[in-house]
């Protein structure tokens, strides 16, 4: 048997318990410790798994030489300085959406990993979901043709966050989701928002998104909203399909319509034929998409093989969220995303 790759996890809160579970139940992982500066948290971890030791105290976690990655599951404000701290222990490191609070600091991750030979991975978890990589396997079959345009929901009741804008709570999931389907990022970004219920906090907004290849596509992100919408519109050429994760079943169906345009032969009005065809809903695997993710950095750290989801793709997520919220603070100005941004999927 392989030795188990020794991981820690960082970060026992919101988040931190699901990926404790996953990283547990792999039999190629052992988890080396569990951190948290909160001793109540680290007894909630201690109860379910006693056989884990936890600890309060980072530099510990980092100075164990038996340690090979590290989990970071933490808010956003600490993922840089925590991750710097592990890649220069030598350690692999998967660190949660969004990567870092700006753009400098993912390219000074980035490059750090790159210097010292070490994996960086992102916690882009639906890029892993089995629906999600349906759809991207439907876009490159080319079912769907060209892909025209995007549209996409992501809209709740709650929960609101006291220290970032809806733009980087939920907009992350859309956007990694986008530049996964379409392998590219978006060159520009217009946002419009609105604080309703907190002081200048936005929990409402609208991005929209153009990209290289002549996509466009629009966000819609809320906390305010009667009811959970998870719906993703792709309108192709030849085919359009719905992704809606809320639906128990069939959560992508592929529609067979569309628009025919005949040039006219002469002076008369051109013609448009309409087309309503067929709708196919593909057999999907029921994996949970944090259990694959888990599986993979496990994988990636062991083959030497890059993250689907490695520090570039993290990079492009926060600095279109970094332009997205300058757009949205600019009331609405288009922002145009940084060249290493662009240069990272080249």
């Amino acid at each position: 048997m392989e030795t188990p790759l020794r991981v820690a996890i960082v970060g026992h809160g919101y988040w931190g318990p699901n990926l404790l579970r996953n990283y547990f139940d792999l039999s190629d992982v052992w988890v080396s410790w569990v951190c948290d500066s909160r001793p109540e948290a680290l007894e909630k971890a201690q109860r379910r798994y006693p056989a884990v030791p936890v600890t309060t105290d980072l530099d510990r976690v980092l100075g164990d030489p038996d340690v090979d990655a590290v989990v970071i599951a933490t808010p956003i404000s600490t993922h840089h300085p925590i991750a710097l701290a592990a890649l220069e222990a030598g350690k692999h490191v998967f660190i949660e959406k969004p990567m870092t609070a700006d753009t400098q600091q993912a390219c000074e991750l980035v490059e750090l990993a790159e210097d010292r030979g070490l994996k960086l991975m992102v916690g882009h978890t639906f890029v892993f979901s089995p629906p999600v990589r349906k759809v991207k396997e439907i876009i490159e079959s080319g079912a769907l043709g060209d892909i025209y345009f995007v549209t996409t929901q992501r809209v709740n009741l709650g929960l609101h966050q006291k220290d970032v804008s809806v733009v980087w709570d939920l907009a992350p999931h859309d956007i990694s989701i986008l530049y996964y389907w379409l392998g590219e990022a978006a060159q520009a970004v217009t946002t419009t928002g609105r604080c309703c219920i907190v002081k200048d906090i936005p929990d409402v907004a609208f991005m929209n998104l153009r990209f290289p290849s002549g996509v466009v596509a629009e966000i819609q992100a809320s906390w305010l909203s009667p009811v959970k919408l998870r719906r993703t519109i792709v309108v192709g050429s030849r085919k359009m399909l719905v992704y809606d994760d809320t639906e128990n079943v069939e959560k992508v169906k592929i529609f067979d319509h569309g628009v025919d345009f005949e040039e006219p032969e002469d002076f008369g009005e051109f013609q448009l034929s309409y087309r309503t065809g067929d709708i196919v809903s593909p057999k999907i695997q029921g994996v949970e998409p944090l259990f694959l993710e888990a599986s993979h950095f496990v994988e990636c750290c062991r083959s030497g093989a890059t993250p689907i989801t490695d520090g570039w793709a993290g990079l492009q997520v926060v600095a279109s969220l970094e332009a997205a919220q300058a757009s949205l603070d600019n009331g609405g100005a288009g922002i145009d995303l940084p060249e290493q941004a662009l240069r990272a999927r080249a």
